[in-house]
């Protein structure tokens, strides 16, 4: 587990903005959910004989002698939040959340075991075009913040039906080869053959690339629901891979999967997964709900965006108060409270811990300050204040203490960036 230090949360501030932004452009709400989760949550929605439940969860017994764990990802918390506050009777929910996660993985990089995603999800929507949706609204983020370096697989897991038909297929494969699997294959070849697909050992990938294909087995519904989905991607310009191995890690995943993958992190490929998950719900215990949605990992987005060259707006002050002289610290606080009260969204810094004028300008220029304002004896007495500007090389003006936030807030317009003044 890492910390996030001042510098980096800067840009993690910046990113997660741009994603509420964007998602709540296209109509979804936030909902906020607990850590912990009754750990019969995670072994009914994952899947018992999946690695995240078998080797990488956080669970401990509290004291009344239940077992609890940390949650490793947030789909299964927001079915059971929807099943038990009632938000599936009769509706549709459209939805996200984002924070900490928690799986007990070899650390790496853009892997910790505790993560934070940012999590998307549309419970209650039956059709292609939710699926397409929250791809193009992902594609939208890429795009906003110039992050290039990313394709976009897509496959379709098909019906329950197609897959329990497909299944029979593959143990009959992989039996037939059974000699030639490693000992997590074997294992999961009666329990979960699918999840042999999702085999991380090199080893194993010639007999995977061998085996029957789901696209080959789906039902005609799902294959429907897929080349309706095509459709819409290619309508909207967003460029797509037919990947026929992805499955995804979790068991609760039908019809439609997609990972956006990247080749700028190593080994770590996958920034940005999701698919549908059309019988969660029900296994939950709540009414069968069409569901879909998407888990973007921060880390590895944070990393991504800066591999492809991506800069954060500089958290500056607008305005750094320089106070020098007897009385001049109690004006500067009484000043800077006013400003704040009077001008939306300026940042302004006073300078703490005395020092000379000369020190505090170098501290003000240090702040990336847009203006020094200036509060020595001369203009306490004569209720004045002098505006240095900073940045543009501007002369040091004098300002009547009263006309200061209209003077600030018009001088603070003009020097701003343009995307600070909302210009093209």
């Amino acid at each position: 587990m890492n910390d996030i230090l001042p510098g980096v949360s800067a840009t993690w501030q910046y990113l997660e903005g741009v994603v509420r932004e964007i998602v709540t452009s296209y109509g979804y709400d936030e909902i906020r959910l607990p850590l912990l989760e009754q750990t019969e949550l995670f072994k009914r929605s994952i899947g018992e004989v999946t690695d995240i439940v078998e080797k990488e969860m956080y669970t401990f017994e509290d004291r009344g002698g239940e077992s609890l764990t940390l949650r490793p990802e947030a789909t299964a918390g927001m079915v059971r939040a929807g099943i038990s506050n009632g938000l599936l009777h009769n509706q549709r929910q459209k939805l996200w959340t984002a924070g900490p996660m928690f799986r007990r993985e070899r650390p790496q990089r853009g892997r910790y075991r505790q993560f934070h995603q940012f999590d998307v999800e549309a419970l209650g929507f039956d059709g292609p075009d939710v699926d397409a949706e929250l791809i193009i609204m992902s594609s939208r983020i890429w795009s906003r913040l110039g992050i290039s370096r990313l394709r976009l697989e897509i496959n379709s897991l098909g019906t329950s039906a197609a897959r329990a038909r497909y299944r029979e297929t593959l143990v009959e494969y992989f039996s037939n080869v059974k000699d030639q699997l490693d000992r997590d294959s074997i294992r999961r070849l009666d329990q979960n053959p699918l999840r042999i697909l999702d085999s991380k050992n090199p080893e194993m990938q010639p007999l995977i690339e061998a085996a029957p294909v789901m696209l080959d087995h789906l039902d005609a519904e799902s294959s429907e629901h897929f080349d309706a989905l095509r459709e819409l991607l290619d309508a909207a310009g967003v460029a797509y891979s037919v990947n026929p191995r992805l499955v995804r890690g979790l068991d609760y995943y039908s019809r439609t999967v997609f990972e956006w993958v990247t080749d700028a992190l190593g080994s770590q490929g996958a920034v940005c997964s999701g698919g549908r998950y059309d019988g969660l719900v029900e296994r939950l215990g709540g009414r069968p709900t069409p569901a879909i949605g998407w888990a973007m990992g921060i880390e590895r987005f944070v990393d991504l965006y800066e591999a492809c060259g991506g800069k954060t707006p500089d958290a500056v002050a607008d305005a750094y108060v320089v106070a020098v002289g007897d009385g001049a610290l109690v004006e500067a606080f009484a000043m800077a409270e006013d400003l704040r009260d009077r001008i939306p969204d300026v940042r302004v810094e006073v300078n703490l811990g005395g020092g000379s004028f000369k020190s505090q300008l170098k501290r003000a220029d240090r702040s990336n300050a847009t203006f020094a304002l200036i509060l020595g004896e001369q203009e306490i007495e004569g209720h004045s204040v002098g505006v240095k500007p900073l940045r543009s090389g501007g002369e040091q003006i004098s300002v009547p203490r009263d006309e200061l936030a209209t003077t600030l807030g018009t001088l603070m317009a003009n020097e701003a960036p343009a995307e600070r003044r909302g210009d093209e």
